[in-house]
């Protein structure tokens, strides 16, 4: 049976002809927003003071708007947002690659300081806590070891996790042919990678922080991608009880779960699980991934 890709996103098929990057759309919700920043498609900034975020509902789109609802709730930090679809390929535009020359989402201006522009979700993580952070509720003293340690973790996530799980959604859920080695390869790596934040998460209720750790940007960094865990790789969040606890621990917060509702509601909410719809879509789509293990001698070993 051919895994259906609509079943699982439930995208319309004009979406699907204008998709120009799969791996930003992996858990992209429809754009069902009634937001008055969702009303059109952006044409440029719309803000003169404070930050002004441009993103999308993606794993890396999802570490801004968390972040910046952290803020918000402990500072009293305001925030503008705009909804930019990244299936209409807004964020390609000469307004938006002047932002970010690479064109992709999430991008902030910051109105306060000189109109400065940061892209890369991790960068803005880490702009948005040495400038507005300072009690460092979110983050840790540059001086400090821990610093260093949430520096490791983050470069985990950005070069291991985000690219490996972006892999593994791609071949899984959007290769107009179903590659068996492609899909087993990345699925198996993500899966090793997610054996290491599992073992690092025993005994510990975050990454980073004396003792059983303290909630900060590191575990922002990895939460849009770890909600999607299922939807992007089959893999279910039960091979990971340490990454699953974790994981509903952080979706407690509120501002985590206003931040997942920028700019739209979800796909996933790991609190409820897959729908039925998402569940046997996955369950087609795992047949095809335990097959290429099987096929090319699949062993799960991590580290």
């Amino acid at each position: 049976m051919a895994f259906s890709l609509s079943n699982l996103l439930n995208f319309t098929s004009t979406l699907l002809l204008t998709l120009s990057d799969p791996l930003q759309q992996l858990f992209t919700a429809p754009n069902n927003a009634s937001s008055a920043t969702m009303a059109a498609r952006p044409t440029g900034l719309i803000a003169t003071k404070g930050i002004e975020l441009l993103t999308w509902g993606t794993p890396n789109g999802v570490k801004a708007s968390i972040l910046l609802e952290e803020l918000k709730e402990a500072y009293g930090l305001e925030y503008t947002w705009q909804g930019c679809n990244i299936s209409t390929n807004v964020q390609k535009e000469p307004w938006f690659t002047a932002i970010n020359p690479n064109g992709r989402i999430p991008a902030l201006v910051d109105h306060d300081n000189n109109d400065l522009a940061v892209f890369e979700g991790n960068a803005i993580l880490g702009y948005l806590t040495r400038r507005y952070d300072t009690k460092h509720l979110f983050s840790f003293p540059v001086d400090s070891d821990d610093y260093t340690r949430a520096e490791s973790w983050i470069g985990f996530q950005h070069g291991g996790i985000g690219p490996m799980q972006g892999q593994a959604g791609h071949f899984v859920r959007f290769a107009k042919e179903k590659v068996p080695y492609g899909m087993q390869r990345y699925v198996g790596e993500t899966e090793r990678l997610y054996g290491i934040l599992d073992n690092r998460l025993k005994d510990r209720d975050y990454l980073v922080g004396e003792g059983r750790g303290k909630y900060s940007i590191v575990d922002i960094a990895f939460v849009g991608w770890a909600n999607g865990l299922e939807l992007s790789t089959t893999t279910s969040h039960d091979m990971f009880p340490n990454v699953k606890a974790w994981l509903l621990r952080l979706w407690d917060r509120p501002a985590v779960q206003r931040g997942f509702a920028i700019p739209n509601p979800p796909m996933l909410d790991a609190r409820k699980g897959p729908s039925a719809e998402q569940a046997a879509a996955v369950a087609e789509a795992k047949k095809l991934v335990d097959a290429g293990k099987e096929q090319f001698g699949y062993k799960y070993v991590s580290p």
